[in-house]
């Protein structure tokens, strides 16, 4: 036997007939999916456990401080995260139509579920510029970037320099002493220095100060926010009818902005991936024998709408 005909009895052995597209050191088409079913699986796997550290960051957050995440999530748009739910649920259904239409060797069905796919990740990406658009005009961003000048209702937040702000009907809002917030007077702490922000310091041995005043704060002592005050006592906090936002809120857009930019940018990978997937159906490189790289898309697709599904919620509809 030649050396020809013994190469070509050993290709065709290792069934590298069945496709073009089927690498040497795979037995036949099937193992080479097989393979590549593990791989991506494993790659899945590790993105569940890159995502569930911020999940972990947003339960112990949520938990230390829910008054910030009930006040701060009344700046998204529900409506945009809504429709961009419904965009993604669309769009996994296409990429799994896409792996039936490449199994049957439908090669119009496979090309149109993979620009509706494609489509709707482009749409996607377009709703979340459109609401970071929002967030950067209104200075609703992450840590001490945060510094909207209006509340969620559209009343306008007392600024630092004690001018009170105006509500939604254009009426100055009353002012509040400094030492409180939504009309609860802050704590003493023991330990702290200088006297309370918008009073007088006490001075020791001052007949006019009230008998019943702490030692602590006859000596001059800082204050709690009353928000933590109110913590303190176990009572409801009212971020509802409060104009000013809860110390720390930015730390809310903080884990928003990871969150949901890092799925962005697994939305962005999927782009470029599908885009190379189209590209290579429209030249007929898919069919019943090699489909691989189209569910092995798919799957990342489900994972990337599987995620955007927790979010959704976790987010926008925390009331």
């Amino acid at each position: 036997m030649s050396s020809a005909a013994h190469d070509e009895g050993a290709h065709a052995g290792h069934g590298h007939a069945e496709s073009p597209f089927i690498q040497h050191h795979f037995d036949d088409g099937a193992h080479q999916f097989e393979s590549g079913k593990l791989g991506i699986w494993l790659f899945l796997g590790q993105e569940v456990l890159f995502f569930s550290a911020l999940f972990v960051a947003y339960i112990i957050y949520r938990h230390n401080h829910p008054e910030i995440f009930e006040y701060a999530h009344r700046y998204l748009d529900v409506r945009l995260g809504a429709i961009n739910t419904g965009v993604l649920i669309l769009s996994s259904l296409s990429a799994a139509w896409a792996v039936r239409a490449a199994q049957l060797n439908q090669r119009r069905a496979l090309i149109f579920c993979l620009a509706v796919t494609l489509l709707c990740a482009f749409g996607f990406l377009g709703i979340k510029y459109v609401e970071y658009a929002a967030k950067i005009h209104h200075h609703t961003l992450f840590g001490k970037r945060f510094a909207p000048h209006e509340a969620p209702d559209g009343t306008e937040i007392e600024q630092p320099d004690g001018n009170p702000g105006k509500d939604a009907k254009g009426q100055p809002t009353a002012k509040e002493p400094l030492n409180t917030v939504g009309g609860v007077k802050a704590q003493p702490i023991e330990g702290s220095k200088g006297p309370p922000p918008g009073t007088a310091p006490v001075v020791p041995g001052d007949p006019s100060a009230s008998k019943e005043e702490p030692a602590s704060a006859q000596a001059g002592v800082g204050v709690l926010p009353a928000i933590e005050a109110q913590k303190a006592a176990g009572a409801k906090i009212d971020t509802e009818s409060s104009a000013r936002p809860p110390p720390n809120t930015g730390m809310f857009f903080t884990i928003y902005f990871l969150m949901t930019g890092l799925h962005g940018l697994h939305v962005l990978a999927g782009v470029f991936v599908f885009i190379w997937l189209l590209w290579r159906a429209a030249k007929g490189h898919f069919g019943p024998k090699y489909y691989g790289p189209i569910d092995f898309a798919a799957l990342y697709w489900h994972l990337v709408d599987l995620i955007w599904i927790f979010l959704f919620p976790l987010l926008y509809l925390i009331a």
